[in-house]
């Protein structure tokens, strides 16, 4: 089928700001211009997760999350068909999952940690950014959002990131930063990447527009 739709991939290692990014660019666009598709809600169920070693469940491996339905959904937005998923809600017990409908639309972005790992998601996109901060600084932002919105223990959160986060990132994410059009330094803030990254969003919809 004849692809009607613009593909951005975003990714970055976990805290360097990606979501954040995502979120910022949600705020800009309308359901009609722009569609967000996360790579987190096509986790697999906490029982199909690889366990390490130490008996901990390793949720940051490639095969932690549902490739081919992801591919699948991502084709069904790009060819103009929406796409119905339940929310996934981190293994929080304290909320409930809801049924999330992305809209199809003329720029669709894709994020999370291995959509430039997975080949086939990857060879459909039109351009790529990559989130980049330093290490320190993603340790201190993962300790942020596991504790408040995960309700993690602080031991769990650092030694997911000793053993499982950090080793993914070199393996599966980093290799993919110097094959991306743009890298966002988000060191302390992204807001002169985010001004230029929604200008060329916005021109991709005029020109869109002309067509």
């Amino acid at each position: 089928m004849e692809q009607k739709s613009f593909i951005i991939g975003i990714s970055g290692g976990s805290g360097s700001g990606k979501t954040t990014l995502v979120r910022e660019l949600a705020k800009s666009f309308s359901l009609d211009e722009l569609c967000i598709l996360s790579q987190d809600n096509y986790y697999k169920p906490r029982e199909e997760q690889h366990v390490d070693v130490n008996e901990e469940v390793n949720f940051d491996l490639p095969e932690s999350f549902k490739e081919e339905e992801y591919h699948r959904d991502v084709l069904r937005l790009l060819n103009g068909e929406d796409v119905v998923l339940k929310e996934y809600t981190y293994n929080n017990p304290l909320e409930a999952p809801k049924l999330i409908t992305y809209k199809a639309a003329p720029i669709v972005v894709i994020e999370g940690i291995f959509v430039f790992h997975f080949s086939d998601v990857s060879n459909l996109m039109d351009y790529k950014i990559f989130v980049d901060a330093d290490e320190h600084i993603k340790l201190i932002r993962r300790i942020r959002r596991d504790q408040i919105e995960r309700n993690y223990p602080l031991e769990d959160v650092l030694y997911r990131y000793q053993h499982h986060v950090f080793p993914s990132y070199q393996k599966y994410i980093h290799p993919y930063k110097d094959d991306c059009d743009v890298v966002v330094d988000n060191n302390i803030s992204f807001d002169e990447a985010l001004e230029t990254i929604k200008s060329s969003i916005r021109e991709r919809l005029d020109s869109l527009k002309k067509s």
